[in-house]
């Protein structure tokens, strides 16, 4: 059973207050709950539970050098989720998503890309990293409702793939796991830069570490795998 995101939350601060302390400032303070409002209010729906949770907890990020989640993401605040969602909206092409109907769902749980669903105004913005792309938070009825996505200009929406991605609160019970351990999470490692800042170290398939894809600073260290256990691992 996947952890309340507040329980992994926890974990997370506790662990980058003891070893990545740069990243642990950034974290903004709580959402103001007439913020989230306002971003419903812009956005035209309200936001999944997991989402507002996390937004109370922490509005995003206050230093944009700072990353969170695996493929170096930065969480957004709940302003910076209705600006993102109306650059992102204003791609979508609605006429062709209608023309495409039920057949772009289909084909986007086949393929795994879909070029049509770019900007489709029930995938919500939730973190972006530093080449511009975004991870969206799924609000479809559909069955990949409370999915993550990434979304790129180039390719579009790619399906997240892995049990990480199923849903916002077990892609925080993972990122506190790897940082507990150590290990990876899916092809990504968790790292500590010369200013303490975690950043997410791309671990090709055949185990060989590439630490230039994350980041570019050539003094780092690695993170320790004998960290102390913050809340017990699943």
């Amino acid at each position: 059973m996947t952890a309340p995101i507040t329980a992994s939350w926890r974990r997370i601060e506790n662990w980058l207050a003891d070893h990545a302390p740069t990243t642990y400032a950034a974290l903004a303070p709580p959402a103001e709950p007439a913020d989230i409002a306002a971003a419903e209010r812009v956005i035209g729906r309200p936001l999944l539970k997991p989402l507002t949770t996390s937004l109370l907890r922490h509005d995003g990020m206050g230093d944009r050098r700072c990353v969170l989640l695996p493929g170096s993401y930065r969480l957004l605040s709940a302003r910076e989720t209705a600006a993102e969602w109306q650059l992102l909206n204003g791609f979508h092409d609605e006429r062709t998503a209608d023309e495409a109907g039920e057949d772009a769902d289909e084909d986007f749980v086949r393929t795994g890309v879909s070029g049509v669903l770019y900007g489709h105004p029930q995938l919500i913005p939730v973190a972006r990293d530093v080449r511009g792309g975004c991870l969206v938070l799924d609000h479809r009825p559909e069955a990949d409702r409370g999915r993550l996505h990434e979304a790129e200009a180039e390719e579009g929406i790619v399906r997240g793939t892995g049990d990480m991605w199923a849903s916002l609160p077990v892609l925080m019970e993972r990122l506190a796991l790897s940082l507990e351990t150590g290990r990876p999470v899916g092809a990504h490692a968790p790292m500590v830069d010369e200013e303490q800042r975690l950043y997410w170290d791309f671990v090709p398939p055949h185990g060989e570490r590439s630490r230039q894809a994350d980041d570019p600073l050539s003094t780092t260290r690695s993170v320790p795998t004998t960290a102390p256990a913050i809340g017990e691992a699943r």
